[in-house]
Formats: C-alpha cells, structure tokens, sequence
C-alpha cells in the first residue's frame, strides 16, 4: 500500500536517525491562500521568458571519508558542466487522454498510455524543460488485473494484487515489459527498444526501476534468457534461510491473504473468479517489508516477498564483509574485490539481480532507480553498482534513501551516484511552505551535506509524495516556486520533476486503491492537468488554463537554467547566517539568500516564501567572498529569471564587503547574475 511505505520511512527516521531541530515560528504561520489575482500579479512579475521490528536489520556503520580521495566517488554526472535534470514519468499515465476517471475503472473504461505516446513531440516537450535524463517509471512486468493469457501470460490474483493496475513495484518478470503498455503486447519488448532508441535520438537518456528489496508474490518469468532460473526455483524450501536461496520461509505455514481493514475489497467489491481470499504458496514467504507472518497484515507490502541477500533472520552476514576502506576506493577497485571472492560466497540473489541489471544495459537503458535501497546491505549495492558500472562508467545510479546516518555508505561503500534528499531537504523545505519551520533550516542542513552535496538528488514532487496543488502541501503551486527555486540551485545535485508539477496536477482523483492527494500508481486514470497541456498530443498547452501555462514557463526558465549556469556546478556560499547576526532590517525568517559561483560566473539567489508581504532590504556580502570572485569595483547584475534587463548593481564598500539592494514581491525569487564588466 502507499501509505505503508510512508509509514515504514516514518519508522525508520524515528528509530534510525538523529532528529533535526526545526524550530517553529509563530509569525510565519500562513494566511489563508492568497487571492489568485494576487498570485498571478506576483508571478507575473517575475517577467518569465519563455525499519519495521521484523525487519533484517543492517548492520553497517558509517565509515570515514578520505576527502583527499573523496572523487573516486564522483561519476561523469557530478562533474559534468551542467546538472542533470531527472524528468519522471509515470509511464502508463502520461499518454492517456480518457477524461473518466471511474474508480476501479478498467483500461475500457479510463483508457491508459502507451510507449507509442511519447512521440518525437512528446519527448522534445519534455527535453524543452532541460531534461537530461528520462525516467520511466513502471516499465518492468509487475503484477496486474488483465488477461493476457492469449500471450501466454499467466493471470494475477486480484487478491495480492494492489490496485486494478499493479503496483509498478511488485515486479513479475524483469526480462520484460508491462503489456498494458504497447499497442501489440506480443511485441512489447521490442516496443520499449524503440522507445529508448526515440529516447536517445531526442537527447536524453533512459533510466528504469530496479526493486531487489521484494518482487511479486506470484513471480514467474517467460521471457528469462535461457539458462536464467527463476527467483526461488532452486530454494531449498525446508529451510526458513539458506544463503543461496532467493526467499526467507515460514516453514510449515501456507500464506493467509491479509484480514482486509477499512473496509478494503479487491477491485471495489467486483466479482471476479481469482477473488476468493485465498492465494496458493505453500511455504509462506516472507513480506516486502520483512513480515515473518504467514498472514501478514493488511498494512504490510503483502503482495509482495522479500528477496534474501545473504542476511540471516538474526541480522548476521553470510557474504564476505567490504573493508571499510574501499569507501575511498574506485567502482574497479570494488570490482576486483568481488571478483576475487570464491563463487559460492556470493548469495544466488546477488547474481540474479546483476544478471537483471546487465540485460537493461544492453538493451541500452543508461540507468537505474533502486527502489528502498537501504533494506538491501550496502555490500551487494558495491557488488551490483561495480559491475554496472564495468558495463557503463557514465550509467546513472539513483537510491531511494531515507536514514541520514547511511547516505555516506551507500555513496562511498555502496556506489550509488544520487540518494533522494527527502528526509533533510525536502521535508524542510515543505515545513516552511507550510509556516511550520524557519529559513534558517535550510543552511543548518545543507551544511550536514557539505561534503556529498553533489549526492543528494532534490525534488519537490515523486509518485511517493504528495502533490504540491493541495492542501495537504503547499496549497496552490505557486506557493512552492521559492522552494522549487532553492531546491534546483542550492548544490551540485541533480533535480527531479515529477510529470504533472509542471503544470500544477492536483492528484484529486479517486482512482480505487490509495487516497487522493497523490497521482494514482495503482489504477488506470487520466491526469487532467497534464492531459490539458497534453493537448490531444500536440503538447502545446492548447488546453491549460492561464495559471498552467505561467506555472509551466517558471519551471522551463528554471530547469533550464539549472543545467546551463556552469555557477551552479561551482561552489556554495550561504548568506543567511549573516543577514540574521546583523539583524538585517527586513530580512527575516521567510527569505532565504546564498550564492553559487565558480571561476566564470558569480549568483546571488535570494527567495521570499511569504504569500501576501513583500520583502525589501539590502543584502550583505561578505568580503571573503568579494576576495574569492575577485570584485575590485561595482558590478551590474542581472536576474536570470528575466526576460528583460534591471537596473540593479552590486555595490563594492572600502571594507571590501558588498551590498545589493533587494525586493521582493510575495513569492519571488532572484537569481541576480554578476556581470563580468562593470
């Protein structure tokens, strides 16, 4: 269920990790949402161009870093000019132009998309917002409710499966495709090598989702290369653990469907002839999240099992430990490392999954997103991400991270290029959306990152969280734009955009499995926002209201000036700690200044989150940084987000310090550019 891995991440920042101090600020405490006359006028002004307690535990701690050495870990990506920019996509849902929206509907009735949708037009669109890299969620064959038996195909029991669609999560058989996804499933695998090849000859590269936590209760897959068994084919199942089988055992214990709770039916109570409460596995398996339950609970990941790596039920390893100092160590050198271990201490999973990974790669997938990464010890993460990147050095390596305390090990001993900086960043940034936490959090946690910023992927939006155009969050998109802002040039990491948050998509719908609030990865929908941007296929927003089209230029000027401003692969200097130890007048706990630069060029960013005040005040430079760029007189500036030029200047003092007079309308945010030349 959705809410079951927010609950888990909610557990596991609770148990595993250091709590962050977040203070609260009464004056910031948000007015009702601001009329959207006054929005627009603040918009427009901007003058926009164009664990759980059964889980296995993990047993590793955090490492020392030799910063000397701290490159080996950086890849093609973290050094490259420009940033990269991840555009996701749900891929059954982009393309889908069915306005129904029936709870529980069929693919009939609510239609769904197809690899066919993302035409040359359809991926220029998505290029023109600065996109580098293309993830395409829900790609590999998860369990689902359809008849495809014609294909040879076996049927998914509706009662573990989640949604009437599939959780894109609960993988069946990674060597191929989801059908629901091409116009011919009996071609669907080539249909998807056409789509990468489009991807490409677009510019951009293709990432897909690995999961080696869990895959489906009923896996099986038709289409493995010859000789590839089966995840559990070869388990000894008398046997709750062995090293070389794939699945943890109840032994003695057949699976329990889950008691339903909150009044839940498969398909929304639908008669259908696999619903009867029973699904056939004989042992039970352990759960997704680890429940040792023949009958897990109805929170649980139950429609999916947890896969073995070599983790025994007490915690303990059963696979060679990884030295710590290969934290300082290349992907070649871990290569080697592993290569020199005797074959039968390598659990069977680890082989499988690198198996599954080098299949992608050569069908031309340029990477991967790990789904819940750090359920999976970080010594098959260095094992896996090696190879990988043996295959391709330049392959571009995502995890889904939660507990600070790990980033490091997961970066350094497990290769990963990115982890999702949710838990410090993300949630930081949504709390003073809200008016529940300071300005101020953002420089304390930025510099907890100091030395892996380049690591931390930001988004403010992902199929896990919610939309920003609700109440829940930010209450209008365009109260998020001062947070988009800082997230997308605050470091050297690369951004995520969510498809739909462009154009400020509500995910109001009632789809069947899962709450509003979030755009449905279980059912077959329609995305109305994006569908009016969508226009028919034309993607020209020929039917997006006026606020989509202002909120879609904001974000194409900013993706697109986060992967081109070579500053913003530069340096971090922040600049709010100043302005409040100088009590700064009109600088308070809603704006947020730093600045980025390297040999070349020299910002200054400052954003005002507050909805209904503006901000004026004179900015403060220290002359440490007025040394570092080098400034021996006054300097124009020019805001980026701009289309046209503004009489502001960077003002040189006899101290060597410099100031820059700034105001801000509700909402706004500068990103004032140093020019070169007085």
């Amino acid at each position: 269920m959705f809410f079951n891995r927010i609950t888990l991440i909610k557990t596991i920042k609770e148990r595993l990790m250091r709590p962050i101090t977040k203070p609260l600020v009464s004056q910031l405490r948000l007015p009702s949402p601001t009329p959207k006359a006054l929005v627009l006028a603040c918009i427009l002004r901007l003058g926009l161009s164009a664990c759980q307690p059964n889980t296995v535990e993990q047993t590793d701690t955090a490492v020392e870093i030799d910063n000397d050495k701290a490159s080996v870990t950086q890849t093609s990506q973290t050094a490259a000019a420009g940033k990269p920019v991840v555009y996701q996509v749900f891929t059954r849902l982009y393309g889908n132009t069915n306005t129904t929206n029936k709870a529980w509907g069929t693919i009939a009735e609510n239609g769904v998309g197809k690899f066919s949708d993302f035409t040359d037009v359809a991926l220029q669109d998505i290029k023109s917002l600065g996109t580098t890299h293309l993830w395409y969620t829900g790609v590999p064959h998860h369990a689902l409710v359809n008849d495809y038996t014609a294909y040879g195909i076996g049927n998914d029991d509706p009662d573990v499966v989640k949604g009437r669609a599939g959780s894109p999560y609960a993988v069946k058989d990674y060597y191929n495709v989801n059908p629901d996804l091409a116009d011919n499933p009996a071609t669907r695998l080539a249909e998807f090598e056409a789509l990468i090849d489009r991807t490409h000859a677009n510019g951009m590269q293709v990432i897909i989702d690995i999961v080696p936590n869990h895959v489906a209760r009923n896996y099986h897959s038709i289409s493995a290369p010859k000789g590839e068994p089966d995840f559990g084919a070869n388990d000894d199942k008398t046997n709750t653990y062995s090293r070389h089988n794939n699945f943890y055992y109840v032994v003695g214990e057949d699976f329990q469907v889950p008691q339903a709770s909150d009044g839940y039916l498969p398909l929304g109570g639908e008669t259908h002839p696999l619903i009867d409460a029973k699904f056939a596995e004989s042992p039970a398996k352990w759960t997704g999240n680890s429940s040792r339950l023949a009958k897990p609970d109805a929170n649980d990941w139950y429609e999916t099992v947890k896969i073995n790596y070599g983790v025994k039920p007490d915690g303990g390893h059963d696979f060679p430990a990884l030295p710590k100092e290969y934290a300082n160590k290349s992907a070649a050198e871990h290569l080697a490392f592993w290569q020199a271990q005797a074959t039968d201490d390598i659990p069977d999973s680890w082989r499988k999954f690198e198996h599954i990974a080098q299949y992608w790669l050569a069908k031309g997938v340029d990477g991967f997103r790990y789904d819940m990464a750090e359920m999976v010890p970080v010594e098959f993460w260095s094992y896996l991400n090696s190879h990988i990147k043996h295959t391709n050095p330049d392959a571009f390596i995502l995890a889904e991270v939660y507990n600070p305390d790990l980033y490091r090990d997961y970066i350094h001993l497990g290769k990963m290029d990115y982890l999702y900086d949710k838990v410090d960043l993300y949630d930081t940034l949504k709390a003073i959306i809200q008016g529940k936490a300071s300005t101020a959090a953002i420089a304390t946690i930025q510099a907890k990152v100091s030395d892996i910023d380049q690591h931390m992927l930001h988004f403010l939006e992902n199929h896990d969280e919610q939309r920003i155009n609700t109440i829940e969050f930010a209450g209008n998109p365009f109260n998020a734009l001062p947070a988009m802002v800082i997230s997308t040039t605050l470091s050297r990491s690369p951004t995520l955009l969510y498809f739909g948050q462009d154009v400020g998509e509500q995910g109001a719908e009632n789809a069947g499995f899962g709450q509003p609030t979030r755009t449905s990865i279980f059912d077959y929908m329609g995305v109305p926002a994006h569908q009016r941007w969508m226009n028919n296929g034309k993607f020209d927003g020929g039917q997006s209201t006026s606020d989509e089209k202002t909120l879609r230029a904001y974000y194409q000027t900013l993706l697109n000036l986060s992967h081109t401003a070579t500053a913003l692969s530069g340096e971090y200097r922040e600049l709010d700690s100043l302005q409040r130890q100088n009590k700064l007048k009109g600088y308070d706990d809603s704006v947020f200044a730093f600045s980025r630069f390297n040999e070349v060029q020299q910002l200054i960013i400052v954003s005002n989150f507050s909805q209904s005040h503006s901000k004026q005040f004179t900015l403060q430079l220290p002359n440490t940084l007025i040394q570092t760029w080098q400034i021996s007189s006054n300097k124009k500036l020019t805001d980026l987000l701009k289309s046209t030029p503004q009489n502001q200047q960077l003002i040189l003092h006899k101290d060597g310090s410099a100031s820059v007079d700034i105001e801000l309308a509700p909402l706004q945010s500068v990103i004032l550019n140093v020019a070169n030349k007085a």
